[in-house]
This record gives structure tokens, C-alpha cells and sequence, in this order.
């Protein structure tokens, strides 16, 4: 399918507000080596027709996939003089493909994103079987543009079982000049036989400089302004994420993320205090960036703890014993949290599930070690 058009367009899942929609940002920051690398194969012939572009939340990976597809566009013929000077994937923005793909006419491109449902004014929580084969339908017809068909996936962590074998399928046996981009938060828990097929690049946490010069670069397109001690000290505390750095200027003071760090911190062991203050927090409409807040400190706890242990566990030969705690938790806490978002269910009782939760894994896994 082409994409659908962007006159009154609903929210768009793969984007994060106030930031500009990654097909939109013109600029990339702190990922030349990644770039490169796509622009290298591209001009040596050898372009892989699928990659997972992979990395943490908020360094760039849409923003770099966007950049390719655009070039792609701009360029289809990888032996052009042009393609074989460029020094980097920038296109014009005036560029005629440049403006068909901002405003989502460019009929080459199928982006598979969480669609917004109507009937729920949410957006859907999987990109659907469906989705996939209205896809497979740009592919199966003759490039309208004369180029490259391309497909964005964004993000692959969104795909479910269904819609990743009808993926996989399409990227089995492409038609000639075909690229897929899969954005991944978590390219480890992609399908294995779609992992087997795609080159992957991995993007990197941005570096301080690039971080904070992303971030500013994303409120002026927002036309917004931030006091530089708050940008110095949100891109402080963002751990190499421009997403994250502006979910914490929209957040400005509020106690969440450190409290929920503070309690965390001291599982097994659950400060009953700070967990109801936290729950406060993040109940009611206002909550909704308290509530980000929650669930990122309680992901990133998860990653670090499944790290710690991971070391500790094979150090004693116990293996994924060690682990097994974590990673059921970690499941939990993204199956429970979808089911959150589609049942607007009360997100006060569901913090305090969640620190037993995580309190449990924790003792579990003490134990295992012991």
C-alpha cells in the first residue's frame, strides 16, 4: 500500500510529540558510522534488501530510516554520479521525493506502524496481519515511482506472531530493488527466521554532544523553548536518548522518575510509602508522562538486572536459572501494560502489582544465586 495521506491525520503511534515525525527531521545526529554503512552498500551494489535498525528508544533509528528510504527516492540508480560523491544520506528538503514522502504520497513506501482505531480514539497495540497484507499489495505491483519499493516497519517490537510470518514471507522473496527497514527497540526478540534474513545495525546511546544538539533541534522544530540548565540536566539524565530527554522536560519537576528509582532500588525490600506515592502520581488524565515515567525506570531496572545476573549466573555455571525470574517479569510488565492501554484499567492498582512483581523476580533471583 502507499501511504495514507496526511490531511487530518490522526495521532501517529511512531511519533513522540513535540519532536517532528521522523520523516520530517532532516537533520541526524551522532550516527554517521551507521550511515555510512547504508550509504556504502547502496553504492557498492550490495544493499541487503531487509535491515533491523536497531538501539535503544530515542538515539535515532527511525530518524536514519526515514534518511535511507529518502535518498532511495531522490536516487534510485546506486551507480548515479551524485550517489557516488555523496558524502552522507542528506536529501534536499525541496527535493521532489523529499516532499512526496513528508507529505505521505509517495507511492513506493509502505510504513507499518500501530494504526489509529477509530472506534477507540487509541491506537491499535500490534501492527496487524492485515497491515502486512495491504503492504504485500505495493509489492506484488510495478514500482508506481520507478524506483524502489520500500517498507518501513516502526517498530518491529509492535509486529505479532501473525503479522511476522506474513512478513517474513514478503522478505523471503522479494522482487527485484526492494528494501524493508525494520525499526527495533529490541532486535533480540524479533522473529528468528526474520532476524536471519536482515542485516543488523546497530545504533549506539548518542553521545552528549549529539544528544543535546538532537534535542534542541527537536524543540526549535517545535518552536518551543527550554531553559539550558533544564536541557543540560534532562540531557543528564536521559542516558543517551533524545526522546528521553524530552519526555523530561515535559515532565519539568515532577518526582516520579527519581522516586521510582529510589523504590526500585531497594527491592527486594517494597518502600510501601513510596509506592502509593507513585501510584498517586500516575493516576488520572494528568498522570500520562508520570506514568512514562514509571515504565521506563521499571524497564531499564529490568535490563540492568538481567545484565548484573546474567554476569553473576554464568560466573556460578547457573545459567539462564539466574535469569528466568527477570525475564518473566519483564514480559509481565509489557503484556500487562498493553492490556493497561486497551482496557483503561486503573493504573494506581497496577503500579502496586508491579513493584510485587518486580520484588518477587528479585527474590527469586537472589536465591538462585545464593
Amino acid at each position: 500500500m502507499g501511504v495514507k495521506a496526511a490531511d487530518d491525520a490522526p495521532p501517529e503511534s511512531d511519533r513522540f510529540a513535540p519532536a517532528p515525525h521522523p520523516r520530517d527531521t532532516f537533520a541526524l545526529f551522532g550516527q554517521q558510522r551507521a550511515e555510512r554503512e547504508l550509504l556504502g552498500a547502496y553504492r557498492a551494489g550490495r544493499l541487503p534488501q531487509a535491515w533491523i535498525v536497531g538501539g535503544p528508544q530515542g538515539v535515532g533509528k527511525a530518524t536514519l530510516a526515514w534518511r535511507m528510504a529518502r535518498f532511495l527516492a531522490a536516487h534510485p540508480d546506486p551507480t548515479a554520479p551524485a550517489v557516488q560523491r555523496a558524502e552522507s544520506l542528506a536529501v534536499d528538503p525541496g527535493h521532489a521525493a523529499a516532499r512526496k514522502l513528508s507529505a505521505l504520497s509517495f507511492g513506493d513506501l509502505a510504513l507499518l506502524r500501530r494504526e489509529w482505531v477509530e472506534k477507540t480514539k487509541k491506537h491499535a497495540t500490534r501492527i496487524t496481519v492485515d497491515d502486512v497484507r495491504h503492504a504485500i499489495h505495493l509489492f506484488e505491483q510495478a514500482a508506481g515511482e520507478g524506483g524502489w519499493r520500500m517498507a518501513i516497519i516502526d517498530s518491529a517490537d509492535d509486529l505479532n506472531m501473525n503479522s511476522a510470518n506474513a512478513l517474513l514471507k514478503l522478505i523471503e522473496e522479494p522482487p527485484p530493488r526492494s528494501l524493508f527497514l525494520l525499526v527495533a527497540h529490541h532486535p533480540g526478540r524479533i522473529l528468528p527466521t526474520i532476524r536471519s534474513r536482515c542485516r543488523l545495525l546497530m545504533l549506539p546511546a548518542l553521545e552528549p554532544a549529539s544528544l543535546e544538539a538532537a534535542t534542541r533541534a527537536a524543540l526549535d522544530a517545535a518552536e518551543l523553548v527550554a531553559p539550558d540548565d533544564a536541557i543540560a540536566r534532562a540531557c543528564g539524565q536521559a542516558k543517551g536518548s533524545a526522546r528521553e530527554a524530552l519526555r523530561l522536560l515535559a515532565a519539568g519537576d515532577s518526582p516520579v522518575g527519581g522516586l521510582t528509582e529510589r523504590a526500585l532500588a531497594a527491592l527486594p525490600r517494597i518502600n510501601w510509602r513510596d509506592v502509593h506515592r507513585i501510584a498517586d502520581s500516575v493516576a488520572g488524565r494528568e498522570g500520562a508522562a508520570e506514568f512514562d515515567a514509571f515504565l521506563r525506570a521499571a524497564f531499564d531496572w529490568l535490563g540492568a538486572s538481567l545484565r548484573r545476573h546474567d554476569a553473576g549466573g554464568l560466573a556460578r555455571g547457573l545459567g539462564p536459572r539466574a535469569l528466568a525470574p527477570y525475564a518473566e517479569a519483564w514480559a509481565f510488565l509489557e503484556r500487562e501494560s498493553r492490556a493497561l492501554e486497551i482496557y483503561n484499567l486503573d493504573k494506581r492498582a497496577f503500579v502496586i502489582v508491579v513493584f510485587a512483581r518486580l520484588a518477587e523476580a528479585e527474590s527469586t533471583a537472589r536465591a538462585a544465586l545464593a
